[in-house]
């Protein structure tokens, strides 16, 4: 369980990163991913459909047919994963849920949040897949 990013956005990230491990071009159906995984199909095969209209996927219909990264995983940055799942509002709006949270008029968690969120939206921008090909390979394979 994660403490900032939904569920679905966890699956997409674990997905575009088995599919970063893989040759460029080759086409998986949503079955294979989701059995790689240990997730159902279906959730797979709906995230892969979000992230095919972010561009970060591409998809192929048809017999033949299945999911392949649209991108080298050298231009792939897991932020660009996270938006287009769930969007860039846990990096601009108040942890605890606050309207008008701000520096002049902060919540309680207002300076320690700050502090993690850029840390977290750093992390998440600084390396592409392909700087983590040989993690997510050691970690797919224990699965």
């Amino acid at each position: 369980m994660t403490v900032i990013f939904s569920k679905k956005c966890e699956l997409a990230l674990q997905a575009v990163l088995f599919l970063s491990i893989k040759k460029e071009k080759i086409i998986f159906r949503a079955e294979e991913i989701s059995k790689e995984l240990k997730v159902p199909k279906e959730f797979v095969s709906k995230v892969l459909q979000i992230l095919t209209g972010s561009g970060i996927i591409g998809s192929k219909k048809g017999k033949n047919g299945g999911f392949y990264l649209a991108k080298s995983p050298n231009q792939i940055r897991l932020i660009d994963i996270v938006k287009a799942i769930d969007g860039m509002t846990v990096f601009e709006n108040c942890v605890l849920g606050f309207p008008g949270c701000s520096a002049e008029n902060p919540c309680p968690m207002h300076e320690k949040w700050g502090r993690l969120r850029e840390e977290a939206f750093k992390m998440l921008s600084e390396e592409t897949l392909e700087q983590f090909k040989e993690k997510t390979v050691r970690k797919i394979i224990s699965l």
